[in-house]
């Protein structure tokens, strides 16, 4: 397919951020604190390994494993066979799926085919991608038809105001975001999963989001993939490098904002936790904390870019394993026993969460 200039230097620019983020160390250089979460061994689980059960629901389907590969950069020329293939390996386990960013779709329609991967994961849970400053760029309903278009199950809202900070190109007005996010709720009913992109979420932030209804939050902490740095490699501009580099480890660490997130939400909410999971270990101390599924992103697109879907495959059937094992070894039979499994807090992270409840003056409140 031939595509127009602008299309071209679209692509260009995608293509420049999938190979940053595989040749550099583009990690955020503290960690997501899920170290300092130690899960209480059961000698005696009383489980049976195969009949562990992973199950649950999300976007009115039911998923095999808490787990989902998270949204990354969209509209590269190399995002057609990447979206196609780890939505397959989706398929395959049971778990979900979000695509890159739609962006591109809005503005150079002939990318579409990019996104467009339903028949890849058939059965299974497909979510398109927005930023949300483009709520404000674009009307309502044209964002719900980028839904449609791929026959998604819902789409994701990634807000990354420190990313964009960073960019030449990028947005530098964020007012009325909340409003329009709230809107976009309401015209598919819910089916709105909102996300950070590596810089997680306060109790402030959060505390927004469930005001308007949002159904679905992911607080994709930091310790994995710092787009700060990111953009620092590929600004032009000497200022926007120093201020990359200066801001590369900005944000709230994953297990933060796990048990923030949780201490504020009821049930009928969602919680992914995702920033730095690399392995099911990470993914069962998420869980434990309170999230209802794991995501992740660079670890799968590494192990894909390395050896297509069988790789990714590979590295799904790891962490799947890892989790299970987790899973027994604390006693708990399912994700909801998970959730209450005994923990404790030591190292940064019992200091940050005690910092933090000092900031929101009241522990509960946090």
């Amino acid at each position: 397919m031939e595509f127009s200039d602008k299309a071209k230097s679209m692509l260009e620019r995608k293509n420049e951020h999938l190979r940053i983020v595989m040749d550099n160390d583009v990690s955020h250089s503290g960690t997501t604190l899920l170290e300092d979460v130690r899960l209480m061994h059961q000698a005696l689980p009383e489980l049976d390994f195969k009949e562990i059960d992973l199950s649950v629901d999300f976007f009115g389907k039911r998923l095999k494993a808490p787990l989902m590969i998270t949204s990354m950069t969209g509209g590269a020329d190399y995002a057609e066979k990447m979206n196609a293939g780890l939505a397959q390996v989706a398929e395959r386990y049971g778990i979900a799926f979000a695509v890159g960013s739609q962006r591109a779709m809005l503005r150079h329609p002939e990318v579409s085919g990019h996104f467009a991967v339903r028949k890849s994961i058939p059965n299974g849970v497909l979510l398109g991608n927005i930023g949300a400053v483009q709520l404000e760029e674009y009307p309502i309903d044209v964002i719900v038809d980028l839904v449609n278009r791929i026959d998604a199950d819902g789409i994701c809202v990634h807000l990354n105001a420190a990313q964009e900070l960073m960019q030449s190109e990028g947005h530098r007005k964020f007012r009325g975001l909340i409003d329009r996010i709230a809107q976009l709720v309401s015209s598919l009913r819910g089916r709105v999963l909102v996300k950070e992109t590596g810089a997680g979420m306060s109790p402030e932030t959060l505390r927004k989001l469930l005001k308007i209804g949002v159904p679905y939050i992911d607080v994709a902490g930091a310790g994995g993939t710092s787009w700060t740095k990111v953009e620092s490699y590929r600004a032009q501009s000497p200022l926007l490098r120093k201020v990359g580099e200066t801001f590369a480890d900005w944000g709230l660490p994953t297990a933060c904002s796990i048990i923030a997130a949780r201490r504020l939400i009821d049930e009928k909410t969602c919680l992914i936790g995702s920033g730095g999971i690399r392995t099911g270990l990470d993914c069962a101390r998420a869980i434990a904390l309170g999230a209802n599924i794991a995501g992740f992103a660079r670890s799968i697109l590494r192990a894909f870019m390395e050896n297509n879907t069988e790789g990714a495959s590979q590295f799904v059937e790891r962490i799947i394993y890892e989790l299970k094992s987790a899973m027994l070894l604390t006693g708990a039979g399912s994700v909801k026993a998970l959730q209450k499994a005994p923990r404790m807090y030591s190292g940064r992270l019992r200091e940050w969460l005690m910092d933090l409840e000092k900031i929101q003056g009241d522990k509960d409140q946090l």
